[in-house]
């Protein structure tokens, strides 16, 4: 049998920390969540492979990715998190470890199965939600990460930014993906580089095609 908490301690000191995240709370949360916890049981053994890992209709992006947006996002303990296209969960039952709770927004086919996996690891402060992922959730959020490329962010999630609040998403240029924070402020989201990183981009994300005569 596999020694699933030497692996998660060794994500945290090969991957992680290298990173250049040393906040306490983004370590502890990570090496306190079940990676493979999160993944279907045929993949569990990959869980903690430095790299995206597709878990079926969705990547559950590498650690280092979740750990370094977590950090530029500067999350705070009483910030309304909601986590956008969260898998099977793991994101935000690691976000749930330094918050009070976190809303999970994924579609029909996976919202099940991520309440499920968050049901076994008893994480309560976690609410799944099921719907199209480019509306958002109900509510007004100080943090939103969406966990996937997007080309563009619809005007409907940006609307559930609370004024403050910040949004953290993969920018795909072909190949190429930059993780961006976005801040709330005037009515406005502005958006700044953090580092890079790559995830295939979600439906409901990609720009629209330009009209052409």
């Amino acid at each position: 049998m596999s020694d699933f908490s030497a692996r998660r301690v060794m994500m945290v000191d090969t991957q992680v920390r290298p990173s250049d995240v040393t906040k306490f709370p983004i370590i502890e949360a990570m090496l306190s969540v079940p990676r493979e916890a999160y993944v279907p049981l045929a993949k569990a053994e990959a869980a903690y492979v430095g790299e995206n890992l597709d878990i079926g209709g969705r990547v559950m992006v590498e650690a280092r990715t979740l750990a370094k947006i977590l950090d530029a996002l500067d999350v705070q303990p009483t910030d309304r998190a909601l986590y956008v296209a969260g898998g099977l969960g793991y994101g935000a039952a690691v976000l749930a470890r330094m918050l009070t709770s976190v809303v999970l927004l994924e579609t029909e086919a996976l919202a099940a199965a991520a309440q499920a996996s968050l049901a076994a690891q008893a994480v309560s402060n976690v609410t799944v939600v099921s719907g199209p992922l480019e509306t958002g959730a109900p509510g007004s959020y100080d943090v939103i990460i969406i966990e996937g490329g997007v080309q563009d962010v619809p005007e409907a999630l940006l609307a559930q930014l609370a004024v403050g609040g910040r949004i953290a998403a993969i920018f795909m240029q072909g190949a190429l993906g930059l993780v961006k924070i976005g801040h709330k402020n005037d009515g406005r989201v502005n958006w700044r580089f953090s580092f890079n990183a790559t995830a295939p981009v979600l439906a409901g994300f990609a720009k629209a095609p330009a009209f052409a005569l």
